[in-house]
């Protein structure tokens, strides 16, 4: 039985998350070939969106309610949520059964990363997805703000977050550097452009040379670790422009390899017949 594709959207708070996954709500409509993506809440701690839900955890259980009948913290209140999820998991089974496999949804994910690393939340609830049937047909996307490209230590930090989810989570991975639209261009090409972390931090300068020195092994070993993955690379996201938001919604598409089955559109109207039948 298909699947719908789904992208598992995460990051740290305040990374954009909610935005990219408004913007390429929206961008979807727009496209020549409209495409319905769906878009539901994990985060039981959220509290605004701007997009349309397509279903929400908090229905089932909200941190706000856990902190006034358990008298919990937020973070040990958004604990408790996504346990209490991971024992009623038949709840997102349920909704994400009625969605058929030529539909796509984007699971907004709550931002606290202990959740995915040692508290491994997030990791156990993926696994019982594979278990479903969705191995081939979901991804992770991982949200970084573009605003840590004006201080490297915080580029790298965000760097080796992105890589502990996708080592801990083992799902196809892209990494997204959202609000590009608050930098320039040429910021952004700059440090992008930069070949490795140990050519990156190699460029910060410090005015007090102590603190320099007191970070330089561990900051070192840092850059030695995400140089010796090479797997960490970030894919800008501008959502004001229309190429940006293509390219970056192309890159996830062939990840997962969504519509590989769909025929092509030829931008005349017309559409081509798949290769089969042309033989």
């Amino acid at each position: 039985m298909g699947r719908c594709s789904i992208q598992i959207v995460m990051g740290p708070a305040g990374s954009g998350k909610s935005t990219y996954c408004h913007a390429m709500q929206s961008h979807a409509a727009t496209l020549t070939r409209k495409r319905n993506i769906h878009v539901a809440n994990l985060d039981p701690a959220a509290e605004h969106f701007g997009y349309h839900l397509a279903f929400d955890v908090r229905d089932l259980i909200s941190v706000q309610d856990v902190m006034e009948e358990l008298g919990l913290g937020p973070n040990g209140a958004l604990v408790y949520c996504m346990e209490y999820l991971m024992q009623n998991l038949e709840w997102l089974q349920e909704k994400l059964d009625s969605y058929d496999d030529d539909e796509y949804i984007i699971l907004d994910c709550p931002g606290q990363l202990e959740l995915y690393t040692h508290i491994p939340i997030m990791r156990r609830i993926i696994d019982q997805m594979r278990l479903w049937g969705f191995e081939s047909s979901m991804m992770g996307v991982f949200c970084v703000d573009a605003t840590f490209l004006t201080d490297t230590a915080k580029f790298l930090s965000g760097s080796l977050l992105s890589l502990s989810a996708m080592i801990a989570l083992e799902l196809p991975h892209v990494n997204v550097l959202t609000k590009c639209d608050l930098m320039s261009e040429e910021d952004v090409e700059k440090m992008l452009s930069i070949e490795s972390a140990s050519q990156m931090w190699d460029l910060e300068q410090y005015d007090n040379a102590d603190r320099k020195h007191k970070r330089y092994k561990l900051t070192e070993a840092i850059c030695s670790l995400l140089d010796d993955y090479t797997m960490v690379s970030f894919l800008p996201l501008n959502i004001t422009q229309e190429e940006s938001m293509n390219h970056v919604l192309a890159t996830i598409d062939h990840t997962i390899q969504y519509g590989e089955n769909q025929e092509v559109y030829t931008g005349d109207g017309a559409e081509a017949e798949d290769d089969d039948n042309n033989e």
